[in-house]
């Protein structure tokens, strides 16, 4: 297929004056082009997106449905679809949307997945004991060096509830230490000021010093081959999400976790833990930067069902 102009322009406005992640960048991307490559296959023409009506987004529905995807999946193919006609209309293509008022299956709530306390500790202290399991065995000499980056990454999500974008991109001018703050760019580039705790900072501050980082500025959290012991400010190359997935997945193996577990689910365990200890929705919005409280309000309904097992686990007359 010949590239589309209307789907490389929205492209370039989302990566550009909206500051979107590179994950809805690649999701939206990808779901425009199988809508195309589907419409193409369908009417052996490409979409002409300014025509289409509601009942051609009806019939692409049914299709999804036949590949029995579940409703995740159509939800997040109907946003990047939605998102575009009000792109196009913004740029005055077209007067209302095709796909508004569109009848789309209802997703199911599912509550998230989070870390107990008690394995939140256990996954801060895997790293260091999973240097020490690999230095222990003969003749083996293994670089501290990113174990201290990982600790203090694990430390740095949990203390501030981040993204994991959000902890990419953190940067070591973002550190207000004596503060106790960081300066962190969220979703559409939006900036929020976040507290951090003092082993996060004391984990941040050991990593630096022994990477004998030089300057004030750069990427917080460096890749670091495993024969390099320090790595000067000029050649720090930043993390990239797929790495962090992976590093943890050995941790959670190391703290006998679920290794499905996501960086995103330590980032729903820093909400949760803050619930649980009486902290109050508005400053737990602001602190993850959700535009929404409504967002934000799911993690109420995860401390309800705790109370609610603890209280049928444990009340004579429950």
């Amino acid at each position: 297929m010949e590239p589309d102009p209307h789907i490389a322009k929205f492209h370039d406005y989302l990566k550009v004056e909206r500051g979107t992640s590179a994950y809805t960048l690649r999701n939206y991307q990808h779901a425009l082009g199988e809508f195309s490559s589907w419409y193409q296959g369908t009417f052996k023409t490409s979409p002409p997106w300014v025509d289409l009506v509601r009942n051609d987004f009806r019939i692409y529905l049914r299709s999804l449905g036949r590949r029995n995807l579940g409703q995740a999946s159509i939800q997040l193919r109907f946003s990047a679809l939605r998102s575009f006609y009000k792109y196009l209309i913004r740029r005055g293509f077209l007067g209302s949307s095709p796909i508004k008022n569109l009848f789309l299956p209802k997703l199911k709530k599912r509550l998230p997945k989070f870390l107990t306390l008690g394995q939140m500790l256990e996954l801060l202290r895997a790293p260091l004991k999973l240097w020490e399991l690999k230095n222990s065995k003969p003749r083996s000499k293994v670089e501290v060096l990113p174990y201290l980056r990982d600790t203090a990454i694990l430390e740095t999500i949990y203390s501030c509830g981040l993204r994991i974008s959000e902890l990419c991109g953190l940067l070591i001018e973002n550190i207000q230490w004596n503060e106790q703050l960081i300066r962190v760019v969220g979703k559409g580039n939006k900036e929020r000021q976040v507290p951090i705790g003092a082993p996060a900072l004391e984990a941040i501050r050991l990593y630096l010093s022994k990477s004998e980082r030089v300057g004030t500025s750069g990427p917080v959290f460096c890749h670091h081959r495993s024969s390099l012991a320090s790595l000067p400010e000029e050649r720090c190359r930043g993390l990239n999400p797929r790495m962090i997935q992976l590093r943890l997945k050995a941790y959670l193996a190391q703290a006998e976790l679920d290794p499905r577990i996501s960086p995103h689910k330590l980032r729903h365990s820093y909400a949760t833990h803050l619930v649980d200890a009486g902290a109050d929705l508005r400053s737990v919005q602001e602190l993850l930067g959700h535009a929404n409280l409504v967002t934000t309000q799911i993690y109420t309904h995860v401390s309800i069902d705790r109370l609610k097992t603890a209280y049928a686990r444990s009340h004579p007359r429950a």
